[in-house]
């Protein structure tokens, strides 16, 4: 019970990371708001989480809208009194139907919706939640990026890349900021995982077998892993750890 008594907003608790952590969470104790833009998966999540005994909520909306962080806070404040953690895992690609992530490959309306969902809908959860942490003496922000953010990465369009990247900087950043007031920011940075956003990956038999070829653990990973990796950060036993990138890619970066 890692979490007891603490209250968790989760963004896209609808499937694979999200959905992994929100059950993750609510088992070690916390009470999860989860927030997704697909109603139908959400309201799922939290029918899994209460089957087993767990506490969690519905706030179906889409994360570049700041009305919709701000729900999601006042639904935490409303339901159960407090907020504890913020896990921004929200996120989307886009890869043109014939697989050209190249330069002029991308529509520039494409560009703008990554990154208003990877990087905007971060900065808009953190604006809405960090300041009712420090108010109440502190919590835990976690920031999915992605190893993209590190190395390059051919398989995704530069516009996933670039929110990503940007990701490290305003972690690190809002890290400085909230230090003093006992709010911790730190930052995830996946591999390659096996959820329906990289199903196009491992479920083309070359593709996956280069992919694996390339991880030095020979494999996907899987979203328990990334789940559990969240939990560290969002519990006290990482109480001295903020401003940090926890890389969780079976040594592909090691490369």
């Amino acid at each position: 019970m890692r979490l007891r008594d603490k209250v968790a907003i989760i963004t896209g608790a609808a499937s694979g990371q999200g959905r992994e952590a929100t059950l993750l969470f609510a088992a070690e104790g916390a009470r999860v708001v989860a927030s997704d833009l697909r109603g139908e998966p959400l309201t799922e999540t939290v029918a899994l989480v209460r089957a087993r005994g767990g506490q969690a909520v519905a706030v179906e909306g889409d994360v570049a809208d700041a009305g919709h962080h701000r729900r999601t806070v006042e639904t935490a404040l409303a339901t159960f009194g407090r907020l504890d953690i913020l896990y921004n895992n929200a996120a989307m690609v886009s890869r043109e139907p014939d697989g050209d992530v190249g330069l002029e490959a991308i529509a520039l309306e494409t560009w703008e919706r990554i990154l208003a969902v990877n990087l905007t809908g971060v900065f808009l959860g953190c604006r809405a939640a960090i300041p009712e942490m420090a108010r109440r003496g502190g919590g835990s922000v976690i920031i999915t990026a992605s190893v993209g953010a590190l190395v390059g990465q051919r398989a995704h369009n530069h516009a996933y890349v670039a929110s990503k990247a940007a990701l490290l900087g305003l972690t690190r950043n809002l890290a400085l900021e909230y230090a003093g007031r006992g709010v911790r920011v730190n930052c995830l940075a996946p591999g390659q995982i096996r959820t329906a956003m990289m199903a196009e990956l491992y479920d083309d038999p070359a593709r996956r077998a280069w992919f694996e070829a390339m991880t030095p653990m020979g494999r996907f990973g899987e979203a328990r892993e990334v789940a559990a990796a969240a939990l560290f950060l969002a519990s006290d036993e990482s109480s001295f750890v903020t401003g940090s990138v926890l890389v969780v890619d079976g040594g592909w970066t090691a490369l």
